[in-house]
């Protein structure tokens, strides 16, 4: 039955936050805070919180430094595309393994960085305030509503 309420929960805030990500983005003059990649975040955070890979610091630090490492290569390696894509997904899921932050989804930010040519700000909105508003709800559904020990 647990299991059951975990599914359900899950369900309901992964509509729920990227509900508010998408209404952010698109009905605010805000800016863009909705990235493919938190799509499967919902996946660890709300049906697999135990993971270490669903933690808040994997979640953030795992997300901003795979975006930086997606600019990076976007702005700063003069090669083509079918190059620098696996190159910094490569390079991003590396240091995630290095530095101790690997959150699984965002191993796609660097696809979604160069492919969408964006710029520095890129990082704070989406990348940054979407980490925080996902991380938000996480603690929410796990520590307050499951009453599991979220962050572990």
């Amino acid at each position: 039955m647990g299991n059951l309420k975990q599914s359900i929960f899950g369900g309901i805030f992964s509509i729920i936050t990227i509900g508010i990500l998408t209404l952010l983005t698109y009905k605010t003059d805000f800016g863009i805070f909705l990235i493919a990649s938190f799509g499967s975040s919902m996946v660890l955070l709300f049906g697999y919180p135990e993971s270490p890979f669903a933690q808040p610091k994997n979640v953030f630090f795992g997300h901003l430094l795979t975006a930086i490492v997606g600019m990076f290569f976007l702005h700063f390696i003069p090669l083509p595309l079918f190059i620098i894509i696996p190159l910094a997904v490569g390079f991003g899921v590396g240091l995630m393994i290095l530095f101790n932050v690997t959150h699984p989804p965002a191993g796609g930010n660097p696809i979604i960085v160069i492919i969408g040519g964006v710029s520095i700000e890129y990082l704070l909105s989406p990348v940054i305030s979407g980490s925080i508003i996902i991380i938000i709800f996480a603690i929410i559904l796990n520590r307050l509503i499951l009453k599991k020990k979220y962050p572990s």
